[in-house]
């Protein structure tokens, strides 16, 4: 599935809902817990799929997961007990920019 930039995505294993921020051209699998992710308001939503139980770290509420080698940033808008991850791999964390010094 290639999903478009502001796309909802939700997980079929638990509450995890994310939105994507930014994504390639590339055609990449995105899962939550070890399995795929969908569209909250299709026919696959729902807590469908079997979880894998190395892939339940959780999501946070409010914070982006990116690989900026890919060029995929997803921000998180419903946390839950579910891994995001790309490919196989989980997604970090994106990590805060430094503000400017003040002087």
């Amino acid at each position: 599935m290639k999903p478009n930039v502001g796309q909802m995505l939700a997980s079929t294993v638990d509450a995890t809902m994310v939105i994507v921020v930014r994504w390639p051209e590339n055609d990449l699998e995105i899962t939550c817990g070890g399995a795929a992710m969908v569209d909250p308001k299709g026919p696959e939503a729902g807590f469908v799929g079997s979880a894998d139980p190395g892939q339940m770290a959780g999501s946070q509420l409010g914070k982006r997961y990116a690989d900026d080698e890919l060029g995929v940033e997803l921000l998180c808008t419903k946390a839950g007990q579910g891994t995001l991850a790309l490919n196989g791999t989980a997604l970090p964390l994106k990590g805060a920019k430094p503000l400017p010094a003040s002087d």
